[in-house]
């Protein structure tokens, strides 16, 4: 496969994760103004889904630019038309070298030729290197804090442990084997562990450790981009939440009990502040954030209490995913370099040229009037 290729992924995925957290933040401000604004747990899969649609988006194009299917009309081919139609006031040589950016970029940075682009080029390499050094050292870490724990029950295909080296409960997998690791302490208290494993296992069922996963794997790639941190940083908060809901919808469910759980452990964590990085791919009972910030503990206490509205919201949720995922597909394909020559794309090229040959002949005129000023004035 051609680097001009590759590298046109690299920049689609890191657009469509930019047009795709601006969807997020803004089916998130509408839902405010609604009583979904507290439902998380349709917000977690939507976050979800879409997580999976973006990494899979420029791959399925690449693909189908690859065998040759055919180009839909791009954001470029649009403004082509426009400029056509006379709704743009712009220079045709200026518009040409507006809407051929990203083709310049491409071809300079696959020609490595100018230093810039060679600046550019061994920064993002060296970037994504120590990205996934880190993510490495972040799993091997992980696998380290796994074989020093020990065996206490077996359910299934879930391996709970024990450690004297975690004052958090948290869980992983491997590629067979589901983890919850928990601490030892918890042990004195039979009401905080039951609590503590229901969460933890709760995570299992909503995938959360291998969206945590594939996020993380994601980071070499998307290291520099904003758009991937505050992505990141909200599916964490939101798979919480859902994590928190789901629980306190089951009969019975102490909620009182739980909060109370919640603050014990915090409280725990920062008496023993040991844990594991932040590039694992772990789910813990508390984020970072959480321990050592009493407000964003309180929004979790707050969202396990929220009263959620009653009836089927099924229609409306598929009909906001609908609407994302449409908006994503649109973008990744609005995004991509235009095909071959069009019709359109060459009258605008014959205006450059006649545009450029205007300009030549007035530089000529001009030089010929200054000659003739100057020989004028030299007798």
């Amino acid at each position: 496969m051609k680097s001009d290729a590759l590298l046109n992924a690299y920049i689609d995925l890191n657009l469509l994760v930019c047009a795709g957290a601006l969807l997020w933040l803004a089916a998130r401000a509408g839902l405010r103004r609604t009583s979904l604004a507290t439902v998380y747990g349709p917000q977690l899969r939507l976050l979800n889904s879409m997580t999976v649609l973006l990494v899979l988006t420029p791959v399925l194009v690449l693909i189908m630019n690859a065998s040759g299917l055919g180009h839909p009309p791009t954001l470029s081919d649009m403004l082509v038309s426009q400029y056509l139609q006379g709704n743009v006031n712009m220079s045709a040589t200026q518009f040409e070298a507006m809407i051929g950016m990203r083709e310049d970029l491409v071809r300079d940075l696959t020609a490595s030729q100018a230093i810039w682009s060679r600046s550019v080029a061994v920064l993002l390499i060296s970037g994504a290197a120590i990205s996934a050094v880190l993510l490495g050292h972040a799993i091997l870490r992980l696998r380290s804090a796994l074989a020093s724990a020990y065996l206490w029950k077996r359910i299934g295909r879930v391996d709970l442990l024990l450690s004297d080296h975690t004052a958090v409960a948290y869980s992983t997998r491997g590629l067979r084997r589901l983890y919850v690791v928990l601490p030892t302490s918890l042990l004195n208290d039979p009401r905080d562990l039951r609590l503590t494993l229901a969460h933890e296992l709760q995570h299992f069922r909503q995938k959360d450790v291998e969206t945590a996963f594939l996020m993380e794997c994601l980071r070499p790639l998307l290291f520099w981009n904003p758009a991937y941190y505050l992505w990141r940083r909200d599916m964490r908060s939101v798979r919480e939440f859902a994590c928190d809901q789901a629980l306190g919808a089951r009969a019975r469910f102490d909620l009182r009990s739980y909060c109370e759980c919640l603050i014990r452990a915090s409280e725990r964590a920062r008496r023993t502040p040991i844990f594991l990085s932040s590039r694992s791919p772990s789910v813990a009972l508390l984020d970072r954030r959480e321990i050592f910030r009493a407000p964003i503990l309180a929004r979790r206490i707050i969202a396990i209490t929220e009263r959620r509205p009653e009836g089927r919201q099924g229609m409306v949720w598929g009909a906001v995913a609908a609407v994302i995922a449409g908006a994503v597909l649109a973008t990744a394909f609005l995004i991509q370099r235009p095909g071959d020559w069009s019709h359109d794309r060459i009258m605008l090229s014959t205006i450059v040229n006649l545009e450029r040959m205007a300009n030549r002949s007035s530089a000529q005129a001009t030089v010929t009037a200054l000659n003739a000023g100057f020989a004028t004035s030299a007798n």
